[in-house]
């Protein structure tokens, strides 16, 4: 309905202003004796073509078909303004001045119209090349950030397999424990990982269930809280990024120390977005200390691909004991 209006008002506007270009230059018959002819070939031309071309296709055959349909139009509009205005021979002695005036001008409005038009294709071919660029992108995207999800914590699998298998003789009942344990992550892991997003909170419970999976093998050396206000778990959240942190915080830091340690997880909201911190209570950083791995490489691989620069990961060491990993997602 927008487009019918604003045809009908740009047509209108046009023809208005050729009626005051022929007064101006023949001021003889007045200005509203122009204006009825100026308007009556105008809308005579849009209407007629308008309606001739809405249901062909785009292309030189439009341009045929305008050929034939311009001049008719034009020959019955001014038919129609002499009806109206009541000229004829002692006005017009000849028919050929309007319709010349109209062919120039009809002519003058094609030309406008056929570029617009073209322009408009160039657009929405535009804008469809930039979509499809886009589209491929997201999947090229989507196939990169599951295939790091899907190389996630291996150790992790590994280790716990192997420990199932130690225990099967010697504790037949721990490792059925170890085994159920490990069913329920696996199949909370791969229902996550097929997904783009979840919830902190969701994050954190297969968190807390992974936490449970290593606490078998550790006993009372490993221990952990998590520090996170309700409204902070209810935030959409990349799946399986929490994981590799904490496992690094383990296996570097609570695993290599006698006497075992503490793992602290928080996460606030600030201005820059959500920050979340895994604090350990571990050996540290040192030279035998490896945060490069094939784990937090995939982290930092994923927070590249989703935040760009924005999505941070860094490591420190506490005043103390341990290391801090940071992590920094953008809102």
């Amino acid at each position: 309905m927008k487009k019918i209006w604003f045809g009908f008002l740009a047509t209108f506007a046009y023809c208005t202003a050729i009626a005051g270009l022929l007064t101006l230059l023949s001021p003889k018959e007045g200005f509203w004796h122009e204006f009825i002819f100026a308007q009556c070939i105008g809308f005579s031309i849009s209407l007629i073509n308008s309606l001739a071309l809405s249901r062909m296709p785009p292309g030189k055959l439009r341009y045929v078909a305008l050929s034939v349909t311009l001049p008719i139009s034009i020959v019955v509009g001014v038919a129609v303004a002499i009806r109206l205005t009541g000229s004829g021979d002692e006005v017009y002695p000849s028919a050929l001045q309007p319709l010349l005036i109209g062919l120039f001008f009809g002519i003058i409005a094609s030309i406008t119209f056929i570029l617009f038009e073209r322009i408009g294709q160039l657009n929405l071919e535009v804008k469809q090349r930039q979509l499809s660029q886009i589209e491929s992108a997201k999947r090229e995207m989507e196939a990169q950030l599951k295939m790091l999800q899907a190389q996630i914590e291996p150790h992790f699998l590994f280790n716990t397999l192997a420990n199932v298998s130690s225990l099967i003789d010697n504790d037949p009942l721990l490792s059925k424990k170890l085994l159920e344990r490990l069913n329920d992550w696996l199949r909370v892991a791969l229902t996550r990982a097929r997904s783009d997003r979840t919830t902190l909170g969701d994050e954190l419970d297969m968190l807390d269930n992974y936490l449970q999976i290593l606490k078998i093998r550790f006993g009372e050396r490993l221990r952990w809280t998590m520090d996170v206000p309700e409204d902070v778990r209810g935030l959409v959240f990349p799946p399986m990024l929490l994981q590799p942190l904490v496992g690094n915080a383990v296996r570097h830091g609570i695993g290599l120390k006698i006497g075992g340690g503490k793992i602290v997880i928080r996460a606030v909201i600030k201005k820059t977005g959500l920050c979340i911190e895994v604090n350990d209570s571990g050996v540290g950083l040192s030279g035998d200390v490896d945060v490069g791995g094939t784990g937090l490489a995939n982290v930092r691989a994923r927070l590249a691909t989703l935040f760009g620069e924005a999505g941070k990961l860094t490591f420190e060491n506490n005043t103390k004991v341990g290391v801090t990993a940071t992590l920094e997602l953008p809102r």
